[in-house]
């Protein structure tokens, strides 16, 4: 396959055919959903990341250089991981959370398992720190963003060994209504707190601000200001599903 993809490349970049890059394109799918596989599991469904990994694809096949020698994979690969991880770093989450948060929270989740491995036991939010190279506050914001991502699927199992689906029990699909549909079940998560939870939240994930900051705003220390986080987004996770699922 590896000749005749190369065969089409060449056609495509040297003799602009059209329908070679069409086909190349094809050809080339079942990469796409090798690399998707891997990210399988993580709350996103394998379908949407073959879609996503599949716009790397095109930008890697229509940016590739055939007179540089290079294998088409090496250049590819790359493109489609980093389209996937893109993905998940700014779209598959249920809140807004800023995007050093992101970052630094998918950091800390590789520092976690590499730490953890090597201590026997779960590190301490120092160690983390220490590991990440940042601040300990930085360490608790990020940890508690974490809750923010992904709510529940809409297209997992509404209960174990189960073959529906929650977006089967939400009804058939109504095009352009989704975005209504995430913002309806944020605001049933809001209603499930008290007028102080609903701000603290509204303050982190909304106006941005550090854990410090909102201690300030609202008259409490750091450490209840997380203590509060928490609490309030497990309400709101537990209030979502329900929407969800009712």
């Amino acid at each position: 396959m590896e000749t005749d993809v190369d065969a089409l490349l060449v056609a495509f970049h040297r003799d602009g055919d059209r329908d070679a890059r069409d086909r190349a394109l094809v050809e080339l799918i079942p990469l796409v959903r090798a690399l998707a596989s891997r990210y399988a599991g993580r709350g996103e469904p394998l379908e949407d990341l073959v879609q996503v990994g599949s716009i790397g694809l095109i930008k890697a096949v229509d940016r590739f250089d055939v007179d540089r020698g290079v294998e088409f994979a090496s250049y590819a690969v790359p493109t489609i991981v980093g389209e996937i991880r893109r993905h998940f770093r700014d779209k598959a989450w249920a809140m807004h959370v800023p995007r050093r948060l992101k970052e630094l929270s998918l950091r800390l989740s590789r520092e976690l398992d590499r730490l953890t491995s090597e201590l026997g036991r779960s590190p301490t939010i120092a160690e983390l720190a220490e590991a990440a190279g940042v601040e300990e506050e930085e360490v608790i914001d990020a940890l508690d963003s974490m809750n923010a991502y992904s709510t529940r699927s809409l297209h997992a199992p509404l209960d174990e060994g189960s073959n529906g689906t929650l977006s089967e029990k939400l009804g058939a699909d109504d095009l352009g209504y989704g975005e209504v549909e995430d913002g309806a079940l944020v605001a049933a998560g809001l209603d499930a707190l008290d007028e102080r939870e609903r701000r603290i939240v509204e303050l982190r994930f909304f106006h941005e601000m550090t854990q410090s900051q909102i201690a300030a705003e609202v008259g409490i220390s750091q450490m209840h200001v997380s203590r509060l986080l928490r609490r309030s987004l497990a309400l709101m996770r537990g209030r979502i599903e329900e929407a969800a699922g009712g």
